[in-house]
């Protein structure tokens, strides 16, 4: 029996399924990780993938995760080809991802496009809170439940909240 050739469209809608273990309202897609799927001529599939920073604990697990979504989607021996360059940016979270992310308490990392990034962390600019929209917040540690967060405080609302970090 031939196996068919995956369809890179079919392999994007079960990648769509992939949760990122450290922020699970995202996919994986959703988050910019996954930087491309190639589907050769043989019908092998390879994900490429890229963390969202070069010490990301929680890469080895999204590989896995990847694999065993495609191996129970009908795509058996799915390759994972890590690459660091270019490096991740915030800029690949997609205004929908932002919005699901704010849904979640978690206040999204501002657009390079925004203006609002700058040079030095302790410079910052105050981000909008995820439950109640004041700008007036603070960031109370540059280390939230992840490396790729920070914890924050809304001085209006008194509502803790985590802060995806900007890269």
């Amino acid at each position: 029996m031939v196996t068919p050739i995956a369809a890179r469209d079919d392999v994007l809608r079960i990648l769509d399924g992939v949760m990122d273990p450290e922020v699970p309202v995202l996919s994986v897609r959703e988050l910019g990780i996954v930087r491309d799927v190639i589907v050769d001529d043989a019908g092998a599939v390879t994900v490429v993938v890229t963390p969202t920073y070069s010490g990301c604990p929680a890469i080895r697990v999204i590989e896995e995760d990847i694999v065993a979504a495609l191996t129970n989607g009908g795509i058996p021996n799915a390759r994972i080809r890590t690459t660091y360059a270019p490096a991740w940016t915030s800029d690949w979270i997609p205004a929908e991802a932002r919005e699901k992310l704010r849904a979640a308490g978690i206040a999204p990392p501002e657009s390079a496009e925004s203006g609002a990034l700058v040079q030095l962390v302790r410079e910052r600019a105050a981000v909008e809170c995820p439950w109640c929209g004041s700008r007036d917040t603070e960031v109370r540690s540059e280390f939230g439940s992840t490396a790729c967060k920070s914890l924050c405080v809304c001085r209006a609302c008194l509502q803790p909240f985590e802060l995806f970090k900007s890269i």
